[in-house]
């Protein structure tokens, strides 16, 4: 507890900010290590002081838009690649669901700076968080996150009979990508042909590849949840803004 850490992390470890909005913070003076204002980039802390932030910064942060939007098949979940466009290009104002009970007026600016928490391949549907809050990123997406995500799996056995009990206990926990173990899943069926996918960890093409593993052809892949925050029934291709009392 002695050990100097940079102030921008000890920020970040404490959920005040991102690193990123810590140093702007930092840089126009808006922190405060112990009751005094430190604005030297760089600067470092012991764990146990104690670090404010200015009012200035609490209502920037309250201003950053974290929006959901339920993506169709053929939009990418970050940068347009391939042709094909990222899921940024359906936040307009037209596309907004009519049910929004959020307060916040759409604006252009809330289209700065706002970055996919976590992928959905081009081929999934369903909920995709798009966000300008540094913390929202990094308890989705952060190297530490325990947050759950859920989905829904249309699958078809591709071999004869049905898939063994065996097989869906490797898919639960067993199976290995990439030369690492998968952390352990919860994987039921829902009816004949879906699946139930809940994990802690987002791979790339994950679910698909684990599907392989055990002779299943993903036929439809959908994201319902993450963590406490569900799709519920926001239409696909139409958006909404997180709401106050809404926490992943």
């Amino acid at each position: 507890m002695n050990e100097l850490v940079r102030l921008s992390k000890r920020m970040s470890e404490l959920g005040l900010s991102s690193r990123r909005e810590a140093d702007e913070w930092i840089a126009k003076g808006w922190v405060k290590v112990d009751g005094k204002v430190v604005s030297e980039l760089g600067s470092k802390v012991l764990p146990t002081q104690k670090i404010t932030i200015e009012k200035q910064a609490s209502a920037e942060q309250s201003r950053k838009a974290t929006i959901l939007i339920n993506k169709p098949v053929g939009y990418v979940s970050g940068q347009a690649e391939d042709g094909y466009q990222p899921a940024v290009v359906l936040i307009k104002p037209e596309n907004r669901w009519e049910e929004d009970k959020s307060p916040m007026k759409f604006h252009r600016d809330q289209l700065k700076s706002l970055v996919p928490a976590g992928r959905l391949d081009i081929d999934s549907v369903g909920l995709l968080v798009l966000t300008q809050d540094g913390r929202v990123a990094k308890k989705l997406i952060g190297e530490t996150t325990e947050i759950e995500k859920e989905y829904l799996v249309r699958v078809r056995y591709t071999k004869p009979g049905k898939l063994p009990d065996a097989d869906l206990q490797r898919l639960n926990h067993g199976l290995m990508m990439d030369g690492k173990k998968l952390l352990p899943a919860k994987v039921t069926w829902q009816n004949d042909d879906q699946l139930r996918f809940i994990l802690k960890e987002g791979r790339k093409r994950q679910i698909r590849r684990m599907c392989d593993m055990v002779g299943l052809k993903v036929t439809g892949l959908k994201r319902v949840r993450i963590g406490n925050v569900r799709l519920g029934n926001l239409p696909e291709g139409q958006w909404r803004y997180l709401r106050d009392d809404e926490q992943f």
